[in-house]
């Protein structure tokens, strides 16, 4: 049996191990966190998404937000997926054994896979497949099936970013206070 968490979200358990949350995390309901998963304070997992660290381990940072609808995995040939702190993934996104580095944004609809790593700052763009392997370096726009390099990202882009995590954080904070007042 699972554990429902303040937002509504719910905790299950693999193999005795059940996930790890930090301070102020919010995780909305329909949500599903199982097994080895660890997200640091202030981040936020959003309505109907899955996270299974059930045959690898997933590590989130701080900040981090995960939008509804998106799935995070891991794969159990040796890929774990770590994603570090003001990170954006955007609505039905899924994150397969990748790497995500601080700050990296994954769009809506948008696939990595195994062996992935997005520098921070880099970005993938909203329907994209980024194929197993590929590195997206800092501050580089990639989109399409299968992803390949556009551009380098504005300076304005790059603040548009910061500011979408911050949006999700303080949005996040309010739905903590709303559910912990029912």
């Amino acid at each position: 049996m699972g554990r429902i968490t303040s937002g509504g979200g719910m905790l299950q358990s693999y193999k005795g191990i059940w996930p790890k949350l930090g301070q102020d995390v919010f995780i909305a309901p329909g949500a599903q966190i199982i097994g080895d998963v660890e997200i640091g304070s202030g981040s936020s997992i959003w309505f109907n998404c899955v996270l299974r660290g059930d045959v690898n381990k997933i590590r989130i940072g701080r900040n981090t937000n995960i939008q509804d609808g998106s799935v995070v995995h891991v794969e159990s040939g040796g890929a774990a997926t770590i994603i570090g702190d003001d990170v954006l993934i955007g609505h039905m996104a899924l994150v397969h054994g990748t790497v995500l580095e601080d700050q990296a944004f994954v769009g809506m609809g948008a696939v990595t896979m195994d062996g992935c790593c997005i520098e921070g700052q880099g970005m993938l763009a909203a329907g994209a497949l980024l194929t197993p392997g590929k590195r997206i370096k800092t501050a580089e726009l990639w989109a399409g099936r299968p992803a390949k390099l556009i551009r380098t990202l504005r300076p304005e882009e790059l603040a548009g970013l910061a500011k979408g995590t911050s949006h999700y954080a303080q949005m996040a904070q309010t739905y903590l206070t709303e559910y912990s007042d029912r």
